[in-house]
């Protein structure tokens, strides 16, 4: 059985009153396209930050299935958006990896430990993804109840660069220079960890899918940090090993690989079903890589929506008509800025979903 004759399946059984996503993935000619936003389930909108308020802060409310529930479908009402994203964080599993860390409010996430030799790696264990992250696995149960089927739920996770990143690190930064030392001073190091980290993302992405996520997204969002030849021993093969783990779920996957252009060749070879594109990458040149036989993700400049409406609603169609009739999910290059007008975030929305596809 395909890949697709399996989603047919699990589509059908479901009974999907919005399809517009799935049937963009495999290929299916649709009047218009689908669109969603990368953290649109966010402080975009005056309903999350009222329901984040009633708690102790970010994880508290991630780690409550019935407000990340709630949270995740705010946009789908507020917003009319043809997919939710359930509410969760990258960084989940290195927690369950035992490694915790802190959100820190202007700061973000925070490590107090760090991983920095081969017996810190060794006293990490693969999680489980059922048990180490049922909160998550929870939410995504409570929501498909609640959404009953109204549109597909997006599950994801951190793909193992971008995890490995934050594990050496300790936090964000600029140019993540101490994990990419440890590429280079302990390259077997690193690939312990990377693989203990892909275990426990195939774990806990098997266990979304089977809790019932109709998509599931892969995030690389610092892929574009490494050099070519970094990305492709670090990076891309370990995501590999996820599409290929994965690849006979019946549930499309995405991957977004921010920053990293040079690889959209290797990407559009994956066990995958879309590429995500950030908006540093030209169109014309994404789909002539890329061609039709995977779906195109983004790529408007999330800046963009900080313009007068007039210049979003031209340059959301300009977008679409760039990328062609073929199969193109409507988002932007990365996830909504938390000040961006929600007029704004509407218009581009509401650009797209009336705007209607011409088949040459």
């Amino acid at each position: 059985m395909t890949k697709y004759k399996s989603l047919l399946l699990r589509e059908k059984e479901e009974e999907l009153q919005n399809d517009l996503l799935i049937r963009t993935i495999k290929g299916d000619k649709t009047s218009r396209r689908p669109v969603w936003l990368m953290r649109q389930a966010g402080r975009i909108l005056p309903q999350y930050r009222a329901v984040r308020a009633t708690t102790g802060g970010f994880k508290d409310l991630l780690k409550n299935p019935a407000l990340a529930c709630e949270v995740t479908i705010q946009p789908v009402d507020e917003l009319g958006v043809d997919a939710a994203i359930i509410f969760s964080d990258i960084l989940v599993i290195c927690e369950a990896m035992n490694l915790t860390y802190d959100m820190v409010p202007t700061k973000g996430p925070v490590f107090p430990k760090v991983i920095t030799s081969r017996a810190d790696v060794e006293q990490l264990r693969v999680a489980d993804g059922v048990d180490d992250i049922g909160y998550t696995i929870e939410a995504i149960k409570l929501t498909k109840q609640a959404l009953n089927g109204r549109v597909p739920l997006i599950g994801f996770s951190g793909c193992p660069w971008t995890l490995f990143s934050y594990m050496i690190e300790g936090q964000g930064s600029k140019t993540f220079s101490k994990a990419k030392k440890m590429l280079y001073a302990q390259p077997e190091v690193s690939h312990l960890l990377l693989q203990k980290i892909t275990d426990s993302i195939i774990n806990y992405v098997k266990a979304q899918i089977e809790a019932g996520v109709n998509v599931v997204q892969l995030f690389d969002s610092w892929a574009g940090v490494l050099t070519p030849s970094q990305y492709n021993t670090f990076a891309f093969s370990y995501t590999k090993q996820i599409c290929d783990a994965l690849q006979d779920s019946g549930v499309p996957i995405t991957v977004f690989a921010k920053g990293a252009y040079h690889a959209l060749t290797k990407l559009s070879d994956l066990n995958c079903d879309t590429i995500g594109l950030d908006w540093t990458i030209p169109r014309a040149y994404a789909r002539g890589i890329i061609g039709n036989k995977k779906a195109v993700q983004g790529n408007l400049d999330p800046c963009f929506l900080y313009a007068d409406r007039a210049a979003i609603k031209q340059e959301t169609i300009k977008m679409i008509n760039d990328f062609g009739n073929g199969r193109h999910i409507v988002n932007l290059g990365h996830g909504v800025y938390p000040d961006t007008p929600l007029d704004n975030v509407k218009c581009f929305v509401d650009t797209v979903k009336n705007y209607e596809i011409k088949y040459s």
